[in-house]
């Protein structure tokens, strides 16, 4: 039977970009079955809500989702759509790989890391008021259930990928009460799993330490907010958001999406890099156990950006998003 899956392809560059992830897939020869569905500022505007009904209905039934970037509506007026997603589907866990990546000139070489974030409560709760005009209170939660469901998270993905360390990355000497229940139940899960070394870090430290040289980690585990900052300089260290995947996993369903920007500027003009969402499918492909798909795929993207000939405006070339697809398309086919 045909793999379900949601493609929700957001807003501006997101329709050309995760068109061009649908080719590659395709060219696995991996039979999908696409289920197309609105969100972002689009589905605001057209449907009232940045993500209706029937398409939270939508990926919560399939297999998998391949989400493009989403931008808020002219005038703000709805909270983050993909905080939204992630908590009402449990999206608890999300994983940022970050790996150097041939062609891209970057401070270091042989960068390869992961970022586990926990993607469902912290400061992104949402839980705030105005407690006096000028005065705002936003509380920052934290759970035993959902620090040691992340841990889990995370020594499962070293296990499973050979790595040797995680490192749980938190603010417990400051705050006391919440990271120290973080790092507590991190440190609580590590006796289960003996094989991984377990350290942590105070994440102001491990910030510098990421730019000093990343080699100091390997698989780094941290709540929501810091997650969500170390993740993209983990980032930031490979080449950008551009060319890094992204995946969202929970009890409920799964979404794999492109966290880069909806770049309105070049919208519609076939020039935007889809490797991002492309890589993101590559996550996607693993997940539902198609390895050898998978790494066809990334091979491929890895081999036509090394070769810097075919390649998108902002990775130094002058190709357009179907010229770079038809190459990694190409490369595949000669893998």
């Amino acid at each position: 039977m045909p793999y379900r899956i949601v493609l929700a392809p957001g807003d501006g560059i997101g329709p050309e970009v995760t068109a061009a992830a649908q080719r590659v897939i395709a060219a696995t020869g991996i039979e999908i079955e696409w289920s197309e569905r609105q969100i972002g500022a689009g589905a605001f505007e057209t449907l009232g809500s940045p993500l209706p009904a029937e398409t939270l209905e939508a990926i919560r039934a399939a297999d998998a989702t391949l989400k493009g970037p989403t931008a808020t509506a002219s005038g703000g007026g709805y909270r983050s759509v993909n905080v939204e997603l992630r908590q009402k589907l449990q999206l608890y866990a999300n994983y940022r790989p970050a790996r150097s990546m041939p062609g891209i000139v970057s401070r270091y070489d042989n960068v390869d890391l992961i970022v586990v974030r926990e993607n469902t409560e912290g400061l992104y709760s949402g839980l705030e008021h105005t407690v006096v005009p000028g005065v705002v209170e936003s509380l920052r939660v934290i759970t035993q259930v959902a620090s040691e469901r992340i841990a889990r998270f995370a020594f499962d993905t070293a296990r499973r990928q050979g790595r040797g360390r995680v490192t749980c990355v938190h603010k417990a000497n400051i705050l006391k009460l919440s990271d120290g229940l973080f790092l507590d139940t991190c440190r609580q899960v590590s006796e289960e799993f003996k094989d991984i070394a377990f350290d942590d870090c105070i994440v102001d430290a491990a910030a510098m330490k990421l730019v000093l040289d990343p080699k100091n980690f390997d698989v780094l585990v941290m709540e929501n907010l810091f997650g969500d900052i170390l993740s993209d300089l983990a980032s930031g260290l490979v080449g950008g958001l551009g060319v890094t995947p992204s995946a969202n996993i929970g009890a409920h369903g799964s979404v794999f999406e492109a966290v880069h920007g909806t770049a309105p500027d070049i919208a519609g003009k076939g020039l935007a890099n889809p490797t991002a969402i492309i890589l993101s499918g590559v996550l996607m492909l693993r997940y539902l156990g198609e390895k050898q798909a998978a790494d066809r795929i990334e091979e491929a993207v890895r081999g036509v950006i090394g070769a810097a000939e075919t390649v998108t405006g902002d990775l130094g070339g002058s190709a357009g998003t179907d010229e770079y697809t038809d190459a990694v398309i190409a490369a595949m086919t000669n893998n």
